[in-house]
């Protein structure tokens, strides 16, 4: 059974805005997973196309955070806020539009070098260039987004107060920390401190996109500004702490990870010798990227809650003007205040591994995907286990497959439709709207 988060069971601490105040902004927070992503836009079309059509208006969206995939997605999205109920739409038209030979194309120095230094050799200049740490030819991908993005228009929507914020996370490889690239109104000047992530103000462009996407080992790290940055899911999967310091206090959360039960979980696989299966590297390499990019939310979304009960046991216990009085007390001390946050979290309510294992072993995929790069997939899903498929979920940059992420995405908003209704009309309601 799918968990569901509604928004009165969702709260968070707020370090940097007042408390609640202020006006009220909702946020749409979008997670990272390479191609999972287009799981996010079927979501989105579900909220900015059908729930209008509820209202009887366009919905807000002020607020837009997104982290590797997540980020492109929400650049796009931010790119085209003067047309709220097709953007969406016009970003599912460039996922179905994907091509796996185009972006997945094998960078030859890249991998020579990546060789080389596993046999111990120091690091040097190949062919004239200086290798940047991606075994994946990055040139498909910025093609797309620079055909697909016009990240100027970013700039004019902020100016024009279509759009309050949008940021991107990335990971900045000298120190491990998140770094958020963020354009907002210029009346935002408060954000506080945290020990593992800063802000840093920026118009976003095409590099800051590609950054925050730069999975480790498959795209190379991306210079900005003489530092290099690499995916920002590395530490901060989900941004959910930039949509809050950026002002939001209504939030909708997407995420491709898709929850299993405990009772679901497989069995190790065994010889028939009887000694267990060591795992080979995509395993591996797709369960590192399941741990590291896409595990983290569950406990973000608990400590919220509780957070959410406390303020309103000390309103229940002392009065109505509880959480005033804790906030004082709390900045007397050089504290932030706390503030209530709703929250929606949508998260795929089916496992993506075994549905690109499905469409990869289809006649569909063998009809779209020929030559070396059709076999090499192919022989990546060749076993029965579903698990072994959960690396080419993240990688399969194929339109079809995109196509069925999106219907997912859409079919999981759907489901509840209740929960982005009652988001909505408590954001409207706040803002007297």
């Amino acid at each position: 059974m799918r968990e569901r988060e509604t928004p009165a069971e969702s709260a968070i601490a707020r370090e940097d805005l007042d408390d609640s105040s202020g006006p009220s902004r909702v946020a749409l927070v979008l997670a990272g997973g390479g191609v999972r992503g287009a799981y996010e836009v079927g979501v989105a079309r579900y909220v900015l196309e059908e729930l209008p059509k509820v209202f009887g208006r366009d919905l807000p969206i002020d607020v837009i955070c997104g982290t590797s995939a997540g980020a492109i997605n929400g650049c796009h999205l931010a790119a085209f806020a003067d047309v709220p109920r097709r953007r969406a739409t016009l970003l599912a038209d460039r996922w179905r539009a994907l091509s796996v030979e185009h972006i997945l194309r094998p960078d030859p120095v890249e991998l020579v070098a990546l060789i080389r230094e596993l046999a111990g050799a120091r690091p040097k200049p190949l062919w004239g260039r200086k290798p940047r740490g991606g075994l994946v030819d990055p040139s498909g991908l910025i093609q797309v987004l620079t055909d697909a993005i016009p990240f100027e228009r970013i700039d004019d929507h902020v100016g024009a107060g279509l759009l309050f914020a949008a940021s991107v996370s990335t990971t900045h490889i000298g120190t491990g920390r998140t770094v958020v690239f963020s354009h907002q109104d210029e009346r935002l000047d408060r954000w506080g401190a945290h020990p593992t992530m800063e802000r840093r103000p920026a118009r976003l462009r095409l590099k800051h996109a590609l950054a925050s996407a730069a999975i480790p080992f498959v795209f190379p790290a991306v210079p900005i500004d003489g530092q290099v940055y690499c995916d920002g899911g590395l530490r901060q999967n989900v941004p959910l702490s930039p949509a809050r310091r950026l002002g939001a206090d209504h939030l909708i959360v997407v995420t491709p990870h898709h929850l299993a039960s405990s009772d679901s979980y497989p069995e190790a696989p065994v010889s028939t010798s009887g000694h267990p299966v060591f795992p080979g590297p995509a395993f591996l390499m797709g369960k590192m990227l399941n741990a590291v990019l896409l595990d983290r939310l569950d406990g973000d979304v608990d400590r919220l809650r509780r957070i959410n009960q406390i303020l309103d046991a000390g309103e229940r216990e002392f009065g109505p003007g509880f959480v005033a009085a804790l906030n004082r007390q709390l900045v007397a001390v050089g504290d932030g205040p706390l503030r209530r946050l709703s929250t929606v979290v949508v998260r795929a309510s089916a496992d993506l591994g075994a549905l690109c294992a499905k469409y990869v072993r289809s006649e569909a995929f063998a009809q779209n995907v020929k030559g070396l790069t059709g076999r090499a997939v192919r022989r990546m899903a060749g076993t029965d286990s579903d698990e072994e498929t959960d690396l080419l979920s993240y990688l399969l940059f194929d339109g079809t497959f995109a196509g069925q992420l999106i219907a997912l995405g859409e079919e999981d908003a759907r489901a509840q439709h209740d929960e982005l209704c009652e988001l909505f009309e408590s954001a409207l309601s706040r803002r007297g709207a």
